[in-house]
């Protein structure tokens, strides 16, 4: 069953310069929840529909080669699992029940900050979807577009005054088996209060 996310903002109060200044890597988070408000902006910075009915994140040819998920395991008002995120209705649907952060962290080779983390951000690539238009050429497309997509998570979480640090080190079959979901896992995000 989709839920309704809270619809985002469209205006903050940090600029674009500010973001850019500011951005960089956090792996330390308190062991504080996230609201389900700061959830809903992060995710709409990653895939949702912009003020042009595009998505917030370029992609090759209008291709849209991902799914985003998002695992919950502290978050005011919504029980730990694994949501699915439709960045078209800017909707959630709970696809697996649990907290699944432990697993997620062991097949992150041991990560830390994965486990701590409220959530983490998983983007999980379907090539077919560039690679049947492009061909080859498409699996550099698909990247470039997870590239941008990291930005934008990256610019959002430093803007809410958040953490988040980009995790490409992971056993991709374990975090497959994990997510129990179709598609190729190719970045995570896991996201938190700064200690600092």
């Amino acid at each position: 069953m989709r839920v309704e996310l809270p619809s985002p903002r469209r205006k903050g109060k940090i600029s674009v310069e500010e973001a850019i200044n500011l951005r960089r890597s956090i792996r330390k988070y308190k062991d504080e929840p996230l609201t389900l408000e700061q959830v809903s902006q992060i995710l709409w910075a990653a895939y949702g529909v912009n003020a042009h009915g595009k998505r917030t994140s370029p992609s090759a040819g209008a291709c849209y080669p991902f799914e985003v998920y998002v695992a919950v395991s502290n978050v005011e008002g919504l029980e730990p699992g694994l949501y699915h995120y439709d960045g078209e209705s800017h909707t959630r649907e709970l696809a697996r029940e649990g907290n699944l952060n432990g697993p997620l962290a062991k097949a992150c080779l041991d990560q830390e900050h994965v486990e701590r983390a409220p959530i983490n951000i998983i983007i999980v690539a379907h090539y077919e979807r560039t690679t049947r238009r492009y061909g080859e050429r498409g699996y550099r497309y698909v990247h470039i577009d997870a590239g941008h997509m990291g930005q934008n998570i990256y610019l959002q979480v430093t803007a809410l005054r958040l953490g988040t640090v980009a995790v490409g080190a992971f056993r991709d079959e374990e975090v497959k088996e994990i997510l129990g979901v179709p598609g190729e896992p190719l970045y995570i995000f896991p996201v938190g209060v700064p200690v600092d």
